[in-house]
């Protein structure tokens, strides 16, 4: 995969928060600049590659690891370091009560299909040792968190996130398919930002 890949989808994420300052432009704009992306490269991975998996075993451990993502966020809220402010952070970035769950809703059920078609699928590799692209794919997570959390723990997510993508293309290496890894991503998109919705209003 062309290593300049991942540039636009970064520059989608830096434009929809620090220019636009709009959660839904961020996240239609990160999965425009993924699909755009991938028209360019043209990889020869088939999509229904999403859908593919050897044993349900793998997905159920799959969303297991998922599922501690938003339990941890929940429990060690106060140590991560959240501005005070964040609440109205995420409501001056279009975030509002009334258009959670729709966010929510979409951010859960689309993008994790995008996000591992784009960073396990076509940006994959079948090696086991780490991958420059399981840093990458952690990495544009700092611009999210950026102005949010205490510089530490931006470090800290960032460390977590390597894991999570090298754990999930592990997951894909051994089952032979997306299916657990989007399912896995699934589970831990939705469990993070339903503790986000708890705290925030």
């Amino acid at each position: 995969m062309n290593i300049l890949a991942p540039i636009p989808p970064y520059l989608a994420i830096w434009a929809g928060l620090f220019l636009f300052k709009n959660a839904w432009v961020t996240l239609i704009g990160f999965h425009l600049a993924i699909f755009l992306t991938l028209a360019v490269i043209r990889p020869s991975l088939p999509v229904h590659i999403l859908s593919k998996s050897k044993s349900p075993g793998w997905i159920f451990i799959s969303a297991l690891i998922g599922s501690t993502s938003g339990i941890g966020l929940y429990f060690f809220w106060d140590v991560f370091g959240f501005t005070h402010d964040l609440p109205a952070q995420l409501q001056s970035i279009g975030l509002t009560p009334s258009s959670w769950f729709g966010f929510i809703a979409y951010f859960s059920l689309i993008n994790p299909w995008v996000e591992e078609y784009f960073w396990r699928g076509a940006a994959g590799n079948d090696t086991k040792k780490l991958h420059v692209m399981d840093i990458v794919f952690a990495g544009y997570h700092a611009l999210v968190l950026w102005g949010r959390v205490d510089p530490f723990f931006i470090i800290l997510a960032v460390i977590i996130l390597v894991s999570a993508g090298w754990i999930w293309r592990q997951i894909s290496r051994e089952d032979g398919g997306l299916l657990a890894a989007v399912m896995g991503h699934m589970v831990a998109d939705f469990s993070i930002l339903m503790t986000l919705y708890w705290k925030c209003n």
